[in-house]
């Protein structure tokens, strides 16, 4: 769609634009009152049977692990022994009413969006599309939910336990609190608390007429001229209603940074742990309120920088990235750097010219879809190589034990395509993920920024062909604990450092995607697409299928309408047979 020009064009554009979208809001609105109530109910309910029926499981086991863990020191497990009760207590209580309020807004915003995507570009019989879309495919997401919140309760949970009481390496040492670094810290907190909760929830309210206006004129420019936002179909409902309600976004960040404000406080009670110092903690006490000046500012487009003192609150440059100041910013102190900090300042500035050009970020669920994608594809390879046997498939469909598959799998897919970035600087898809493009989430950055660091140790490395192909058969079938696991393996190297480089990177890459196991949709993804890998080894052939496995993959897919295999948040399994993975890294 193109951006009307003149105010004429841009007038009549919006008149003409106008009873299109009422019908299309009330048509949306229809299907939401009548499906958001089914939707709502059956994530409530589904979710809350879950929760409260392995409630007491995960109390009595979350204690057990926390008592029985290594890495636990003995006085904060007195701590922990004290003060768990509580949290444990209001889980539950905050996992249904958040079950209850994401319902309602899953029953209502899809049906919506679903009705406006309807009429997008490139959508045949759009008339039909808009009274069915958002209906049957809304019920069938909830459920979908629901199997999701099992799996994370059920399954990523005791994992995640597992890996709290996993014993002690070598060289690892307890996490333990020292008690005379107490004192200091409850002072720090004492002070620091009260303090920044009036200077932070002052300046938000001083910037805060600032915001109203600054966003009022920005939404308005846009609803004129049809631009950002305004300009697809689906995203207008948001946009105009953003513009009746910016005044409550305001409200609402004036709220959250009197809230955060709180925690800016206790950290500098965490600061003076730390540093053993209760003027570094005071210190960092005034550098929060010049933080969060700085971030607003950034924000809202203001003048740089800060006028409020930063003072230096640690005592060594040992934890950079605890001062706010991430990859970007520091290289950015460098003349290559500033030159990169002032270009992305400037694209920020740019006002986005159509919606899909602003969505060409790179987003966490484009990772996760790469992810699944070079799984498939490097599935079909090792599974052709008799790395992946049928029992193994079977194994994981069956009895849902998939820990073996699900963590080898992808472990590999990720490492051989950060051999093929590290070994031609190439990445797939026309995307790359640099630390200056990845998705800007905490999770992503603890997730991806060791890849970073990995390919650069694959660089060094240099591994060559036949090393490789070993590495593949290593990885699938060896423990890959110590170096003498990969005795009389083949391996072409006699370098023992090498090796152990090596072994030290795999068992890295295997705590990544222990780590990327737990996230919900995981599982169910990736037992989807055994399913589809075993139905198709089967069919070709390659294996001799078990009937009972075949009839348990056709019952799961009739309980499953309008999904083969997959789900809405990847593109189905088939269509990312040509895609390489996450190559990009």
């Amino acid at each position: 769609m193109q951006v009307p020009v003149g105010f004429l064009s841009k007038l009549w554009s919006f008149v003409s634009f106008l009873p299109f979208f009422l019908l299309l809001l009330l048509l949306g609105s229809i299907k939401a009152v009548l499906i958001g109530p089914i939707a709502a109910a059956i994530i409530f309910l589904g979710n809350s049977a879950v929760i409260i029926g392995l409630w007491p499981a995960h109390f009595i086991w979350t204690y057990y692990c926390v008592l029985k863990a290594e890495r636990i020191g003995l006085v904060l497990k007195i701590l922990a022994a004290i003060l768990l009760p509580l949290p444990l207590l209001l889980l539950p209580v905050l996992a249904i009413s958040g079950s209850l309020l994401g319902g309602i807004g899953y029953g209502v915003f899809i049906p919506l969006m679903a009705t406006f995507e309807a009429v997008g570009e490139g959508v045949a019989d759009k008339l039909t599309h808009c009274f069915l879309d958002g209906t049957v495919s809304t019920t069938a997401g909830a459920c979908t939910v629901v199997r999701d919140a099992t799996d994370f309760c059920f399954h990523s949970y005791f994992s995640l336990m597992d890996e709290l009481i996993r014993k002690l390496g070598d060289n690892e040492t307890p996490l333990d609190i020292k008690l005379s670094y107490l004192p200091h810290s409850m002072l720090a907190v004492l002070i620091a608390v009260p303090f920044d909760v009036f200077m932070i929830s002052g300046v938000a309210l001083w910037k805060s007429p600032c915001m109203l206006l600054k966003g009022w004129q920005r939404l308005c420019e846009d609803l004129v001229g049809r631009e950002g936002p305004f300009l697809e179909t689906v995203c207008v409902p948001f946009a105009g209603l953003s513009i009746i309600l910016w005044p409550l976004a305001v409200i609402g960040a004036v709220v959250a940074s009197f809230l955060s404000s709180f925690f800016f406080g206790m950290r500098a009670g965490l600061i003076a742990y730390q540093e053993a110092s209760l003027q570094m903690g005071l210190a960092y006490m005034v550098s929060a309120v010049a933080l969060f000046d700085e971030y607003t500012n950034d924000m809202l487009y203001l003048r740089e920088g800060s006028c409020f003192p930063r003072p230096k609150y640690r005592k060594t440059d040992r934890m950079n990235n605890e001062t706010g100041q991430n990859n970007e910013v520091r290289n950015a102190t460098s003349p290559l750097g500033e030159k990169k900090h002032h270009h992305k300042t400037m694209k920020a500035l740019q006002r986005s010219k159509t919606f899909m050009e602003a969505i060409q970020r790179l987003r966490p669920i484009q990772i996760w879809d790469w992810l699944f994608r070079s799984c498939e594809l490097n599935g079909r390879i090792l599974l052709g190589e008799g790395l992946i046997s049928a029992e193994d498939m079977e194994e994981c469909i069956i009895k849902g034990k998939c820990k073996k598959l699900s963590i080898k799998l992808p472990a590999w897919c990720i490492l051989q395509c950060l051999i093929r970035s590290a070994k031609h600087d190439s990445h797939a898809d026309d995307v790359e993920v640099t630390n200056f493009n990845w998705p800007k989430d905490k999770v992503f950055d603890w997730m991806l920024g060791p890849l970073l660091v990995i390919k650069e140790q694959m660089k060094q490395l240099e591994l060559t062909e036949d090393e490789e192909l070993c590495l593949r058969r290593l990885i699938m079938t060896n423990n890959n604990d110590k170096p003498s696991d990969w005795d009389d393996c083949g391996f072409p190297s006699s370098d023992n450092i090498r090796r152990a480089r090596l072994q030290a990177i795999i068992r890295r890459l295997q705590g990544i995607v222990v780590n990327l196991s737990w996230v919900p949709s995981f599982r169910r993804r990736f037992i989807d697409l055994v399913k589809a890998l075993y139905l198709e080894a089967v069919e070709a052939g390659a294996i001799d299928g078990s009937r009972s496995v075949k009839r348990k993959i056709e019952a799961d897919a009739a309980s499953a309408p309008g999904s083969k295999f997959d789900d809405k948040d990847g593109e189905g399994s088939s269509k990312g047979a040509a895609a390489v993975g996450i190559d990009a890294v």
